[in-house]
């Protein structure tokens, strides 16, 4: 079994600018491929989950979201960074889309997409991460038995005002590099050579 860091995508990896449809809108944060790449080399596992209620409203298909992914993908890739699974919840409470009308256990912060990595890899929960910049982001690993990081990027600051305590996190960093260096910290790197 293997830890994992379970990312959240806008406001942690990427600049939330509200209903992504298209690749050519995202902008990355600057340290992220660096942050991937040393999770990687510690031996997490890392997975995106990502609230994508977009996709019931009518505003984009699954498919435009895979293909972002596809393209996200190769990006890290090219910067010796990798996800290992991209995981998202299309549904949402009041969405225009019938199909996608629900109360789910994937929507964050349920912890429906943590679970299905879980059955999915072989997952130590009580070694692994949720890092995020919303209180659903942490309470999703919370749920599921990892400990939650929030980012001050993203959503992170206006939740840190609304509140101080950050609901449980086990941590509150200033972006993601910061969370990763406190992670890898917290799990024994870097690790003494003989």
């Amino acid at each position: 079994m293997r830890p994992a860091v379970f990312l959240d995508r806008d406001g942690t990896m990427i600049h939330d600018i509200g209903y992504l449809s298209r690749y050519d809108d995202v902008r990355w944060f600057g340290s992220t491929v660096d942050a991937i790449r040393m999770m990687n080399r510690a031996g997490f596992l890392v997975l995106v989950t990502t609230n994508q209620s977009g996709i019931g409203r009518g505003l984009y298909t699954e498919a435009a979201l895979q293909s972002i992914h596809e393209r996200m993908a190769r990006y890290l890739e090219a910067g010796g960074a990798v996800v290992d699974g991209w995981f998202y919840c299309p549904h949402h409470p009041d969405a225009e889309i019938e199909a996608y009308r629900s109360v789910c256990t994937c929507r964050k912060p349920s912890p429906g997409m943590i679970q299905q990595a879980v059955r999915q890899f072989e997952i130590d929960l009580a070694y692994s991460f949720g890092i995020g910049d919303k209180l659903a982001d942490l309470g999703a690993a919370t749920a599921a038995g990892a400990r939650g990081i929030l980012v001050r990027t993203g959503y992170g600051e206006s939740t840190m005002r609304a509140h101080p305590e950050a609901a449980g996190a086990s941590h509150v960093a200033p972006d993601l590099m910061a969370a990763t260096s406190w992670l890898l910290l917290q799990s024994g790197f870097p690790r003494a050579t003989s």
